[in-house]
Protein backbone atom coordinates (compact mmCIF):
# COMPACT_ATOMS: atom_id res chain seq x y z
CA UNK A 1 0.00 0.00 0.00
CA UNK A 2 2.72 2.86 -1.11
CA UNK A 3 -0.30 5.17 -2.89
CA UNK A 4 -0.23 7.80 -0.25
CA UNK A 5 -4.19 8.29 -0.94
CA UNK A 6 -4.82 4.94 -0.01
CA UNK A 7 -2.22 4.26 3.01
CA UNK A 8 -4.68 7.60 4.34
CA UNK A 9 -8.06 6.08 3.31
CA UNK A 10 -6.69 2.37 5.35
CA UNK A 11 -5.51 4.40 8.06
CA UNK A 12 -8.66 6.58 8.84
CA UNK A 13 -10.43 2.62 8.25
CA UNK A 14 -8.48 1.81 11.47
CA UNK A 15 -9.22 4.92 13.60
CA UNK A 16 -12.61 4.40 12.51
CA UNK A 17 -12.87 1.00 13.85
CA UNK A 18 -10.85 2.27 16.69
CA UNK A 19 -13.02 4.70 17.76
CA UNK A 20 -16.24 2.23 17.34
CA UNK A 21 -15.11 0.41 20.07
CA UNK A 22 -14.34 3.10 22.10
CA UNK A 23 -17.93 3.93 22.03
CA UNK A 24 -19.09 0.61 22.18
CA UNK A 25 -17.71 0.14 25.46
CA UNK A 26 -18.40 3.48 26.94
CA UNK A 27 -22.30 2.65 25.96
CA UNK A 28 -22.38 -1.11 27.44
CA UNK A 29 -23.03 1.04 31.01
CA UNK A 30 -26.08 2.77 29.64
CA UNK A 31 -27.63 -0.51 28.26
CA UNK A 32 -27.01 -1.85 32.20
CA UNK A 33 -28.37 0.75 34.29
CA UNK A 34 -31.68 -0.56 35.14
CA UNK A 35 -30.48 -4.44 36.04
CA UNK A 36 -27.33 -3.34 37.87
CA UNK A 37 -29.48 -0.70 39.62
CA UNK A 38 -31.41 -3.47 40.92
CA UNK A 39 -29.60 -5.99 41.81
CA UNK A 40 -27.46 -3.76 43.94
CA UNK A 41 -30.18 -1.05 45.19
CA UNK A 42 -28.80 1.92 43.95
CA UNK A 43 -29.57 5.56 43.62
CA UNK A 44 -30.16 7.57 40.48
CA UNK A 45 -26.90 9.86 41.63
CA UNK A 46 -24.88 6.35 41.87
CA UNK A 47 -26.05 5.52 38.86
CA UNK A 48 -24.41 8.95 37.51
CA UNK A 49 -21.22 8.11 39.09
CA UNK A 50 -20.56 4.60 37.64
CA UNK A 51 -21.47 6.49 34.50
CA UNK A 52 -18.85 9.20 35.18
CA UNK A 53 -16.01 7.07 36.59
CA UNK A 54 -14.23 6.80 33.34
CA UNK A 55 -14.46 10.35 32.32
CA UNK A 56 -12.86 11.41 35.54
CA UNK A 57 -9.28 9.71 34.41
CA UNK A 58 -9.58 10.02 30.69
CA UNK A 59 -9.85 13.46 30.81
CA UNK A 60 -6.83 14.30 33.79
CA UNK A 61 -4.62 11.33 31.91
CA UNK A 62 -5.61 12.34 28.30
CA UNK A 63 -3.52 15.44 28.74
CA UNK A 64 -0.23 13.94 29.43
CA UNK A 65 -0.98 11.46 26.86
CA UNK A 66 -2.24 14.27 24.44
CA UNK A 67 1.16 15.82 24.80
CA UNK A 68 3.17 12.58 23.95
CA UNK A 69 0.53 11.71 20.80
CA UNK A 70 2.75 15.24 19.98
CA UNK A 71 6.13 13.67 20.88
CA UNK A 72 5.79 9.76 20.24
CA UNK A 73 4.79 7.04 17.16
CA UNK A 74 0.86 7.60 17.68
CA UNK A 75 0.12 4.20 15.99
CA UNK A 76 1.62 2.65 19.00
CA UNK A 77 0.10 4.70 21.39
CA UNK A 78 -3.45 3.62 19.97
CA UNK A 79 -2.43 0.15 19.56
CA UNK A 80 -1.87 0.17 23.47
CA UNK A 81 -4.83 2.25 24.09
CA UNK A 82 -6.76 -0.32 22.60
CA UNK A 83 -5.51 -3.30 24.32
CA UNK A 84 -5.30 -1.92 27.90
CA UNK A 85 -9.18 -0.60 27.94
CA UNK A 86 -10.28 -3.93 26.17
CA UNK A 87 -8.70 -5.92 29.39
CA UNK A 88 -10.16 -3.11 31.52
CA UNK A 89 -14.08 -3.48 30.08
CA UNK A 90 -14.02 -7.18 30.63
CA UNK A 91 -12.46 -6.66 34.60
CA UNK A 92 -16.05 -4.83 35.07
CA UNK A 93 -18.31 -7.87 34.42
CA UNK A 94 -15.73 -9.29 37.64
CA UNK A 95 -16.98 -6.53 39.97
CA UNK A 96 -18.65 -7.11 43.14
CA UNK A 97 -20.24 -4.11 44.14
CA UNK A 98 -20.72 -0.11 43.81
CA UNK A 99 -16.81 0.76 44.20
CA UNK A 100 -14.93 -2.17 42.63
CA UNK A 101 -16.86 -1.06 39.31
CA UNK A 102 -16.27 2.06 39.76
CA UNK A 103 -12.48 1.31 39.91
CA UNK A 104 -12.73 -0.98 36.63
CA UNK A 105 -14.97 2.52 34.99
CA UNK A 106 -11.98 4.69 35.69
CA UNK A 107 -8.96 1.85 34.52
CA UNK A 108 -11.30 2.18 31.08
CA UNK A 109 -10.85 5.57 31.19
CA UNK A 110 -7.02 5.65 31.16
CA UNK A 111 -6.66 3.43 28.31
CA UNK A 112 -9.36 5.23 26.05
CA UNK A 113 -7.84 8.69 26.71
CA UNK A 114 -4.64 7.14 24.26
CA UNK A 115 -7.28 7.52 21.45
CA UNK A 116 -8.62 10.63 20.69
CA UNK A 117 -5.74 12.87 20.63
CA UNK A 118 -3.46 10.35 18.42
CA UNK A 119 -6.45 9.58 15.91
CA UNK A 120 -7.30 13.51 15.41
CA UNK A 121 -3.50 14.23 14.94
CA UNK A 122 -3.24 11.89 12.86
CA UNK A 123 -5.84 12.80 10.75
CA UNK A 124 -4.59 16.23 10.21
CA UNK A 125 -1.30 15.27 9.09
CA UNK A 126 -3.63 13.11 6.42
CA UNK A 127 -5.77 15.32 4.81
CA UNK A 128 -5.21 18.84 3.73
CA UNK A 129 -8.23 21.65 5.31
CA UNK A 130 -10.12 21.41 2.65
CA UNK A 131 -11.02 17.74 3.12
CA UNK A 132 -10.92 17.69 7.04
CA UNK A 133 -13.94 18.00 8.34
CA UNK A 134 -15.59 14.90 6.32
CA UNK A 135 -12.57 13.01 6.73
CA UNK A 136 -13.54 13.59 10.76
CA UNK A 137 -16.87 12.94 10.20
CA UNK A 138 -16.16 9.26 8.79
CA UNK A 139 -13.50 8.94 11.89
CA UNK A 140 -16.72 10.08 14.13
CA UNK A 141 -19.07 7.75 12.93
CA UNK A 142 -17.61 5.14 15.24
CA UNK A 143 -19.32 7.08 17.79
CA UNK A 144 -22.82 6.38 16.40
CA UNK A 145 -22.10 2.91 14.97
CA UNK A 146 -20.21 2.52 18.88
CA UNK A 147 -23.46 3.56 20.75
CA UNK A 148 -25.58 1.23 18.27
CA UNK A 149 -23.90 -1.80 18.30
CA UNK A 150 -22.57 -1.24 22.46
CA UNK A 151 -26.14 -0.51 23.64
CA UNK A 152 -27.75 -3.06 20.92
CA UNK A 153 -25.76 -5.52 21.49
CA UNK A 154 -25.42 -5.47 25.17
CA UNK A 155 -29.14 -4.95 26.44
CA UNK A 156 -29.54 -8.29 24.15
CA UNK A 157 -26.87 -10.09 25.89
CA UNK A 158 -28.43 -9.05 29.39
CA UNK A 159 -31.59 -9.94 29.11
CA UNK A 160 -30.46 -13.95 28.37
CA UNK A 161 -27.17 -14.25 29.55
CA UNK A 162 -26.77 -11.70 32.55
CA UNK A 163 -25.55 -8.12 32.17
CA UNK A 164 -21.83 -9.38 33.35
CA UNK A 165 -21.49 -11.06 29.90
CA UNK A 166 -22.10 -8.10 27.90
CA UNK A 167 -18.66 -6.54 29.57
CA UNK A 168 -16.52 -9.47 29.09
CA UNK A 169 -17.95 -10.22 24.90
CA UNK A 170 -16.27 -6.50 24.52
CA UNK A 171 -13.14 -7.60 25.19
CA UNK A 172 -12.33 -9.63 22.42
CA UNK A 173 -12.34 -7.53 19.08
CA UNK A 174 -10.31 -4.38 21.11
CA UNK A 175 -7.71 -7.00 21.38
CA UNK A 176 -7.61 -8.12 18.22
CA UNK A 177 -7.77 -4.83 16.66
CA UNK A 178 -4.77 -3.83 18.58
CA UNK A 179 -2.38 -5.73 15.79
CA UNK A 180 -3.15 -3.74 13.05
CA UNK A 181 -2.90 -0.36 14.59
CA UNK A 182 0.36 -1.24 15.74
CA UNK A 183 1.64 -1.68 12.04
CA UNK A 184 -0.23 1.97 10.73
CA UNK A 185 2.82 4.68 9.46
CA UNK A 186 3.04 7.84 11.59
CA UNK A 187 3.15 10.83 9.13
CA UNK A 188 5.18 14.09 9.02
CA UNK A 189 3.34 16.48 11.44
CA UNK A 190 2.02 18.78 9.27
CA UNK A 191 2.26 16.87 5.83
CA UNK A 192 -0.83 18.08 4.74
CA UNK A 193 -0.47 21.54 5.09
CA UNK A 194 -0.78 23.90 2.44
CA UNK A 195 1.70 25.88 4.05
CA UNK A 196 4.89 25.09 4.15
CA UNK A 197 5.61 24.87 8.04
CA UNK A 198 5.21 21.37 10.30
CA UNK A 199 4.09 23.75 13.44
CA UNK A 200 4.88 26.71 15.97
CA UNK A 201 7.58 26.99 17.67
CA UNK A 202 7.08 28.29 21.26
CA UNK A 203 9.39 29.00 24.12
CA UNK A 204 7.18 28.16 26.71
CA UNK A 205 4.67 25.81 28.01
CA UNK A 206 3.24 24.34 24.67
CA UNK A 207 0.01 24.14 27.18
CA UNK A 208 -0.25 28.09 27.16
CA UNK A 209 0.30 28.53 23.67
CA UNK A 210 -2.70 26.44 22.99
CA UNK A 211 -4.96 27.96 25.33
CA UNK A 212 -3.80 31.94 25.02
CA UNK A 213 -5.50 31.41 21.37
CA UNK A 214 -8.98 32.62 22.28
CA UNK A 215 -11.13 30.54 20.28
CA UNK A 216 -9.81 27.44 21.49
CA UNK A 217 -10.97 28.84 25.03
CA UNK A 218 -14.57 29.46 23.44
CA UNK A 219 -14.71 25.50 21.72
CA UNK A 220 -13.42 24.48 25.19
CA UNK A 221 -16.53 25.63 27.04
CA UNK A 222 -18.58 24.00 23.93
CA UNK A 223 -17.15 21.14 24.43
CA UNK A 224 -18.12 20.78 27.78
CA UNK A 225 -21.97 21.83 27.68
CA UNK A 226 -22.16 19.74 24.60
CA UNK A 227 -20.64 16.33 26.87
CA UNK A 228 -22.57 16.80 30.03
CA UNK A 229 -25.92 16.80 27.20
CA UNK A 230 -24.24 13.94 25.31
CA UNK A 231 -23.70 11.70 28.33
CA UNK A 232 -26.55 12.65 30.49
CA UNK A 233 -28.44 11.04 27.37
CA UNK A 234 -26.27 7.55 26.75
CA UNK A 235 -26.62 7.07 30.69
CA UNK A 236 -30.32 7.44 31.59
CA UNK A 237 -32.01 7.08 27.78
CA UNK A 238 -32.53 3.59 28.24
CA UNK A 239 -33.85 3.77 32.10
CA UNK A 240 -35.70 6.39 30.73
CA UNK A 241 -37.67 4.25 27.94
CA UNK A 242 -37.97 1.57 30.50
CA UNK A 243 -39.38 3.65 33.45
CA UNK A 244 -41.40 6.54 31.77
CA UNK A 245 -42.53 4.38 28.95
CA UNK A 246 -43.22 0.97 30.33
CA UNK A 247 -40.64 -0.97 27.50
CA UNK A 248 -39.05 -3.88 28.51
CA UNK A 249 -34.91 -4.08 28.61
CA UNK A 250 -34.98 -5.22 24.90
CA UNK A 251 -37.08 -2.58 23.81
CA UNK A 252 -35.82 0.31 25.69
CA UNK A 253 -31.85 -0.93 24.79
CA UNK A 254 -33.31 -1.45 20.69
CA UNK A 255 -35.27 2.32 20.22
CA UNK A 256 -31.65 3.51 22.53
CA UNK A 257 -29.88 1.90 20.17
CA UNK A 258 -31.29 3.44 17.25
CA UNK A 259 -31.64 6.92 18.28
CA UNK A 260 -27.90 6.83 19.44
CA UNK A 261 -26.36 5.04 17.01
CA UNK A 262 -28.82 5.22 13.85
CA UNK A 263 -29.42 8.84 13.63
CA UNK A 264 -25.91 9.95 14.03
CA UNK A 265 -24.71 8.29 10.95
CA UNK A 266 -26.95 10.88 9.09
CA UNK A 267 -25.91 13.70 11.44
CA UNK A 268 -22.21 13.44 10.59
CA UNK A 269 -22.09 12.76 6.95
CA UNK A 270 -24.43 15.83 6.54
CA UNK A 271 -23.22 17.72 8.90
CA UNK A 272 -19.38 17.32 7.86
CA UNK A 273 -20.57 17.97 3.83
CA UNK A 274 -22.17 21.23 5.39
CA UNK A 275 -19.58 22.20 7.65
CA UNK A 276 -17.06 22.00 4.67
CA UNK A 277 -19.36 23.92 2.43
CA UNK A 278 -19.84 26.60 4.28
CA UNK A 279 -16.08 27.21 5.33
CA UNK A 280 -15.51 27.82 1.84
CA UNK A 281 -17.82 30.60 1.71
CA UNK A 282 -16.97 32.29 5.95
CA UNK A 283 -14.21 31.10 7.87
CA UNK A 284 -16.42 30.34 11.01
CA UNK A 285 -18.49 28.89 8.69
CA UNK A 286 -18.80 25.58 10.28
CA UNK A 287 -19.28 27.06 13.87
CA UNK A 288 -22.35 28.73 12.45
CA UNK A 289 -23.54 25.27 11.12
CA UNK A 290 -23.35 24.44 14.41
CA UNK A 291 -25.23 26.60 16.12
CA UNK A 292 -27.94 26.47 13.83
CA UNK A 293 -27.68 22.29 14.63
CA UNK A 294 -27.51 22.83 18.48
CA UNK A 295 -30.31 25.18 18.45
CA UNK A 296 -32.61 22.41 16.54
CA UNK A 297 -31.33 20.22 19.06
CA UNK A 298 -32.63 21.51 21.87
CA UNK A 299 -36.54 22.42 20.48
CA UNK A 300 -36.61 19.03 18.95
CA UNK A 301 -35.16 16.97 22.39
CA UNK A 302 -37.42 19.64 24.62
CA UNK A 303 -40.76 18.20 22.39
CA UNK A 304 -39.76 14.79 22.90
CA UNK A 305 -39.94 15.09 26.55
CA UNK A 306 -42.94 16.69 26.55
CA UNK A 307 -44.70 13.58 25.22
CA UNK A 308 -46.75 11.66 27.48
CA UNK A 309 -46.01 8.21 28.32
CA UNK A 310 -47.37 5.52 25.86
CA UNK A 311 -46.29 7.83 22.86
CA UNK A 312 -43.31 6.45 22.16
CA UNK A 313 -43.42 6.91 18.53
CA UNK A 314 -43.55 10.50 18.40
CA UNK A 315 -41.04 10.39 21.17
CA UNK A 316 -38.85 8.47 18.70
CA UNK A 317 -39.14 10.57 15.79
CA UNK A 318 -38.37 13.80 17.90
CA UNK A 319 -35.23 12.49 19.87
CA UNK A 320 -33.86 11.10 16.74
CA UNK A 321 -34.26 14.35 15.05
CA UNK A 322 -32.26 15.95 18.04
CA UNK A 323 -29.92 13.37 18.10
CA UNK A 324 -28.90 13.71 14.43
CA UNK A 325 -28.65 17.07 14.00
CA UNK A 326 -26.67 17.28 17.59
CA UNK A 327 -24.00 14.80 15.68
CA UNK A 328 -22.98 17.34 13.88
CA UNK A 329 -21.45 18.90 16.34
CA UNK A 330 -18.46 16.83 16.08
CA UNK A 331 -17.27 17.32 12.73
CA UNK A 332 -17.44 21.03 12.41
CA UNK A 333 -15.52 21.46 16.08
CA UNK A 334 -13.36 18.99 15.86
CA UNK A 335 -12.19 20.38 12.20
CA UNK A 336 -11.89 23.93 13.52
CA UNK A 337 -9.34 23.16 16.09
CA UNK A 338 -7.34 21.73 13.39
CA UNK A 339 -7.74 24.86 11.69
CA UNK A 340 -7.02 27.13 14.62
CA UNK A 341 -3.99 25.03 16.67
CA UNK A 342 -0.26 24.08 14.40
CA UNK A 343 0.01 20.80 13.25
CA UNK A 344 2.82 19.99 16.28
CA UNK A 345 0.62 20.62 18.76
CA UNK A 346 -2.70 19.24 17.46
CA UNK A 347 -2.38 16.18 19.72
CA UNK A 348 -2.13 18.55 22.68
CA UNK A 349 -4.77 21.06 21.67
CA UNK A 350 -7.16 17.54 21.51
CA UNK A 351 -6.08 16.62 25.13
CA UNK A 352 -6.75 19.85 26.40
CA UNK A 353 -9.70 19.81 24.70
CA UNK A 354 -11.23 16.69 26.17
CA UNK A 355 -9.97 17.67 29.23
CA UNK A 356 -12.93 20.73 29.45
CA UNK A 357 -15.60 18.11 27.81
CA UNK A 358 -15.29 15.30 29.99
CA UNK A 359 -13.93 16.80 33.39
CA UNK A 360 -16.29 19.65 33.65
CA UNK A 361 -18.94 18.25 30.78
CA UNK A 362 -18.89 14.34 30.72
CA UNK A 363 -18.43 13.59 34.27
CA UNK A 364 -20.60 16.84 35.20
CA UNK A 365 -24.06 15.84 33.23
CA UNK A 366 -24.43 12.18 34.27
CA UNK A 367 -24.16 13.21 38.03
CA UNK A 368 -26.45 15.75 37.80
CA UNK A 369 -28.70 14.07 35.82
CA UNK A 370 -28.81 11.80 38.45
CA UNK A 371 -28.69 13.93 41.85
CA UNK A 372 -31.75 15.94 39.81
CA UNK A 373 -33.57 13.02 39.03
CA UNK A 374 -33.60 11.68 42.76
CA UNK A 375 -34.41 15.01 44.35
CA UNK A 376 -37.58 15.01 41.67
CA UNK A 377 -38.44 11.64 43.01
CA UNK A 378 -38.36 12.42 46.66
CA UNK A 379 -40.48 15.59 45.50
CA UNK A 380 -42.86 13.45 43.96
CA UNK A 381 -43.08 11.02 46.64
CA UNK A 382 -43.77 13.75 49.78
CA UNK A 383 -46.77 15.23 47.04
CA UNK A 384 -48.44 12.22 47.03
CA UNK A 385 -48.08 11.65 50.78
CA UNK A 386 -46.42 7.95 50.21
CA UNK A 387 -43.11 6.07 52.29
CA UNK A 388 -41.66 4.20 49.71
CA UNK A 389 -39.76 5.43 47.11
CA UNK A 390 -40.98 3.02 43.78
CA UNK A 391 -40.77 2.92 40.28
CA UNK A 392 -43.62 4.86 39.48
CA UNK A 393 -41.88 7.86 41.68
CA UNK A 394 -38.56 7.15 39.98
CA UNK A 395 -39.91 7.21 36.60
CA UNK A 396 -41.68 10.88 37.07
CA UNK A 397 -38.26 12.01 38.36
CA UNK A 398 -35.91 11.18 35.78
CA UNK A 399 -38.43 12.56 33.40
CA UNK A 400 -38.24 15.96 35.46
CA UNK A 401 -34.37 15.47 35.69
CA UNK A 402 -33.69 15.09 31.85
CA UNK A 403 -34.98 18.72 30.87
CA UNK A 404 -31.89 19.70 31.69
CA UNK A 405 -30.58 19.20 28.47
CA UNK A 406 -32.45 21.34 26.13
CA UNK A 407 -31.56 24.09 28.94
CA UNK A 408 -27.85 23.02 28.01
CA UNK A 409 -28.42 22.85 24.56
CA UNK A 410 -29.75 26.14 24.45
CA UNK A 411 -26.56 27.49 26.14
CA UNK A 412 -24.28 25.76 23.97
CA UNK A 413 -25.80 28.14 21.00
CA UNK A 414 -24.91 30.88 22.89
CA UNK A 415 -21.52 30.03 23.37
CA UNK A 416 -20.74 28.69 19.91
CA UNK A 417 -21.99 31.73 18.54
CA UNK A 418 -19.15 33.40 20.94
CA UNK A 419 -16.86 31.54 19.00
CA UNK A 420 -17.61 32.35 15.71
CA UNK A 421 -16.75 36.40 16.94
CA UNK A 422 -13.02 35.20 17.68
CA UNK A 423 -12.56 32.04 14.77
CA UNK A 424 -11.71 34.27 11.63
CA UNK A 425 -8.83 36.36 13.42
CA UNK A 426 -7.38 33.65 15.20
CA UNK A 427 -7.20 31.34 11.49
CA UNK A 428 -5.75 34.12 10.14
CA UNK A 429 -3.00 35.16 12.79
CA UNK A 430 -2.00 31.05 12.42
CA UNK A 431 -1.60 31.08 8.42
CA UNK A 432 0.33 34.12 8.29
CA UNK A 433 2.98 32.47 11.12
CA UNK A 434 3.25 29.33 9.09
CA UNK A 435 3.88 31.18 6.45
CA UNK A 436 6.98 33.02 8.06
CA UNK A 437 10.30 32.31 7.34
CA UNK A 438 10.39 30.67 11.21
CA UNK A 439 7.79 28.33 10.00
CA UNK A 440 10.04 26.97 7.34
CA UNK A 441 12.36 26.76 9.90
CA UNK A 442 10.42 24.87 12.10
CA UNK A 443 9.58 22.45 9.35
CA UNK A 444 13.57 21.58 8.65
CA UNK A 445 14.36 21.03 12.61
CA UNK A 446 11.20 18.49 12.31
CA UNK A 447 12.30 17.00 9.84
Amino acid sequence: MDHPKERAQYTLFILFAINLLNFYDRAIFGALVEPIRKQWVLSDSQIGWLATAFTLLYALVGVPLGRLADRWNRPRLLSLGVAAWSMLTAASGIAWNFGSLFVARLGVGVGEAACAPAANSLIGDLFPAARRARALAIFMLGLPAGNFLGTYISGHVAAVYGWRMAFYIACIPGLLLAIPSMRLLDPLRGAAESSPSAGRSSKGSPYWAVLKIPSIRWIAITGALYNSNMYAVAAFLPAYLSRYHALDLKQSNTIAAILLGVSGVLGLLLGGWAADRVALIRANGRLLVCAASALLMASSIYLALSQAPGQVNVFVLLMGAGCMVGYVYYAAVYATIQDLVPPSLRGTAMALYFLAMYLLGGSFGPVLAGKLSDHYAKRAMATAGANALNEHFRAVGLHSALYVIPVCSALLVAVLLGACRTVPKDMRELQVWMSSPDGRQRVRAQK
